[in-house]
């Protein structure tokens, strides 16, 4: 990924949720190379997005690498078990990714 890709269709959805949360939000990345280009943090500055300064390398570190963890065995797992898509394997999906839009939502909140 690069600096453009990761403005174009990463960031453009974080600047929208900072519409909607204000001035108490902090933007936390994983210190990706993509994600510190000088393009990257002039969108940022420009949007007054703050970044949460963290250690390069300390996934442990970042609460929200767990509830991807958890979602994405537990969507892998769907999948294997369900290789058609029946009605109930959409929604359980949904409902885990509802699920992620909440804890994501207390996390930024914390």
């Amino acid at each position: 990924m690069t600096g453009q890709r990761y403005i174009d269709e990463v960031l453009f959805h974080v600047r929208l949720f900072h519409g909607a949360v204000g001035d108490k939000f902090v933007f936390m990345d994983d210190n990706a190379t993509c994600h510190r280009t000088l393009a990257v943090q002039d969108c940022l500055d420009s949007e007054g997005i703050q970044r949460l300064v963290w250690p390069a390398r300390s996934p442990d570190l970042n609460p929200i690498q767990y509830v991807w963890d958890a979602l994405g065995g537990k969507l892998l797992v769907e999948t294997i078990l369900r290789q058609t898509r029946t009605p109930s394997s959409v929604h359980s999906q949904r409902n885990g990714i509802n699920c992620l839009n909440s804890c994501w939502i207390m996390l930024c909140v914390w």
